[in-house]
């Protein structure tokens, strides 16, 4: 059986930190910025750790 591949364009928009969870970037930042408040658009900017329920699942596809 061949070995699994990762999926790239997954690993371009996640990253492990060194404790294994994942870090991921906000959605919603793209366009229709005039609509979202200064404090919204602040936050949005900053990255996240992805829920361990997604991760569980995201971890699969990242191991080659």
């Amino acid at each position: 059986m061949p070995k699994m591949k990762t999926k790239r364009t997954l690993a371009k928009r996640v990253k492990v930190t060194g404790t294994g969870k994942l870090k991921r970037h906000h959605a919603y930042t793209s366009h229709f910025a005039a609509n979202k408040s200064h404090k919204q658009k602040v936050n949005l900017r900053k990255g996240t750790v992805m829920d361990k329920t997604d991760a569980k699942r995201v971890k699969v596809l990242l191991q080659g």
